[in-house]
């Protein structure tokens, strides 16, 4: 299988160097022809290409991973070029398939958004990582009229990396990770400017500078250029985040303001709670069921199942599409964990779709 990768920076260096390792091939392009041929130096990719269209050429999934700011067209490029299905690691979805869609309607099926959860604040392609993305999790974002060849495709690709797939819609994913991403961004760099705007004060402040202030300002560290093309793209579901976050931190500052104590007890025994209730990030574990769905052959069947998965909480570890020989449809076969398998069944039931279900050893 080849994969074709547009950029080659700490991402996509990282993504080269997981799928080189897993046995694909990787052809890669930068317009930095210099950072092209040191990520083929490094073994994240296998040649390189002198274009998109080289690069495209005979590709099985293209993974566009460039700044947000630059993803749309990109991706564009990439389909015009021929590409048959096509990804990318950005972390706004709805503004990149708004664009696409406007700019090649009859391709944009072949484009399915995706965002993988991990990063690091090592800068440029000397900081990539064959293991960034083991156990982390990658969110696709398939749409109503997704291509199902291209979703299967790009969900096998990205399986390859050790990563565990989600799919949710793409204004949702733009709604939660202005909270769990962008926002804390901006809070953890806000933070530290707080901390630094004292001159006099800034070596002392930095010499008294504990665990925790250390820890909330760690992403502040991370390369700044990304931010501004994300913030604009993803402006309106982070103002939200933002409103909702100065809102909290208004209580705070009034709890603490009447001095009263048990409110804010209150406040911090609920963020113990919550932050404690945070996946510990290790990988599944324990007993697979597999479900066996018959499906019609019309658009968007594969992103409504999946993105019901991704609705619960349900890991889908591996799918497989089983073509009928006669008449239309076919089957999906999906394994997950038994964990999660009952409420996923009992949902897929309600949405008026026919399953079985066999608990694997």
């Amino acid at each position: 299988m080849t994969v074709a990768l547009l950029g080659t920076g700490l991402i996509g260096g990282s993504i080269g160097l997981a799928l080189t390792a897993s046995g694909m091939t990787v052809r890669g392009f930068d317009a930095d022809a210099e950072r092209a041929e040191r990520a083929r130096e490094l073994g994240a990719i296998a040649t390189v290409a002198g274009s998109i269209a080289e690069a495209v050429d005979g590709a099985d999934v293209v993974i566009v991973a460039v700044p947000v700011g630059k993803v749309a067209a990109v991706v564009v490029d990439a389909l015009d070029a021929g590409a048959r299905a096509v990804t990318d690691v950005g972390s706004v979805k709805a503004a990149v398939i708004d664009a696409v869609r406007t700019a090649r309607p009859e391709l944009s099926s072949r484009y399915v958004g995706g965002h993988p959860m991990a990063g690091s604040e090592q800068d440029g392609l000397d900081g990539a990582d064959a293991d960034l993305f083991a156990g982390a999790t990658w969110v696709l974002t398939p749409t109503t009229d997704t291509d199902p060849a291209a979703h299967t495709s790009i969900r096998g690709v990205i399986g390859r990396l050790g990563a565990e797939v989600i799919e949710i819609p793409p204004e949702q994913h733009d709604a939660l990770v202005a909270v769990v991403s962008h926002v804390p961004q901006l809070a953890a760099t806000t933070l530290m400017n707080v901390a630094v705007e004292s001159d006099d004060q800034h070596a002392l402040m930095m010499r008294l500078a504990a665990g925790g202030f250390r820890d909330m300002t760690r992403i502040a560290a991370g390369h700044p250029g990304i931010w501004p093309d994300i913030c604009v793209a993803n402006r309106d579901a982070i103002l939200e985040a933002l409103d909702a976050y100065r809102g909290s931190l208004d209580g705070v500052r009034a709890l603490v303001a009447s001095g009263d104590g048990d409110g804010l007890l209150d406040v911090l025994d609920r963020g113990r709670r919550a932050r404690r209730s945070l996946p510990s990030g290790a990988r599944v574990s324990g007993p697979l069921s597999e479900l066996r769905v018959p499906v019609p052959d019309r658009p968007a069947v594969l992103a409504e199942v999946t993105t019901m998965a991704g609705r619960l909480g349900v890991n889908i570890l591996d799918i497989e599409i089983a073509h009928s020989i006669e008449g239309e449809g076919g089957v999906l076969v999906l394994v997950v964990p038994t964990t999660g398998a009952a409420p996923f069944e009992s949902e897929l039931v309600g949405a008026g779709y026919h399953v079985a279900r066999k608990d694997l050893t």
